[in-house]
């Protein structure tokens, strides 16, 4: 059989395959189903060596709608419990002033003229008993932060003072951008 003839008949005569009688939207369908189809072929023909990337958390959600008014009542709540949480982890003044007292207590000689300083183990041993509040204050980060030219090894007392209570007068700075008011990158940036 020649190929010109069978080209010929094919032209000549009317399509009544399955082809013409599908519609444009059983087209689509089917079209979406060979992608889907090709497309996860493809994707699991490479493996994955790190299990990580399939567990990445979600880190951006769209503001509630003015007319999603469930939506924003949940934030609102959740927002108001995120910030009675973070003022309960605020120090009051008989917790600062117990503070001060513990780390007079547990000062290391020699002072610098009139400062006093502490070392790393009386800084931990002032940490167990400062409380639950304190406890974020006083790690070796903290302490290393603070730490300058001290031929002994310790840190200024007053200046470890000094942050705990910056630390405790910048979360109000924080608000605005808790608060909900967008860009607020910078009182981020200062509660850290």
């Amino acid at each position: 059989m020649d190929w010109k003839e069978v080209l010929r008949r094919r032209l000549a005569a009317p399509d009544t395959g399955p082809q013409k009688k599908k519609n444009e939207q059983e087209l689509k369908e089917e079209e979406m189903d060979l992608f889907t189809k090709y497309y996860s072929e493809w994707k699991g023909g490479r493996k994955n060596t790190n299990e990580f990337y399939k567990t990445i958390p979600r880190f951006y959600y769209r503001l509630p709608a003015e007319d999603e008014v469930l939506l924003q009542k949940l934030r609102e709540e959740s927002r108001a419990v995120f910030l009675q949480r973070k003022s309960r982890e605020l120090l009051d003044n008989e917790e600062l002033q117990n503070l001060w007292f513990l780390l007079d207590k547990h000062q290391t000689p020699p002072m610098i003229g009139e400062e006093a300083m502490i070392n790393y183990e009386n800084f931990l041993k002032v940490g167990e008993k400062a409380g639950p509040k304190c406890k974020q204050f006083f790690t070796a980060k903290v302490f290393a932060k603070l730490l300058h030219t001290d031929s002994y090894g310790r840190i200024s007392i007053m200046q470890f003072f000094n942050y705990v209570m910056r630390k405790g007068d910048l979360f109000p700075l924080c608000l605005p951008s808790l608060s909900g008011s967008q860009g607020g990158l910078w009182s981020v940036l200062l509660c850290k």
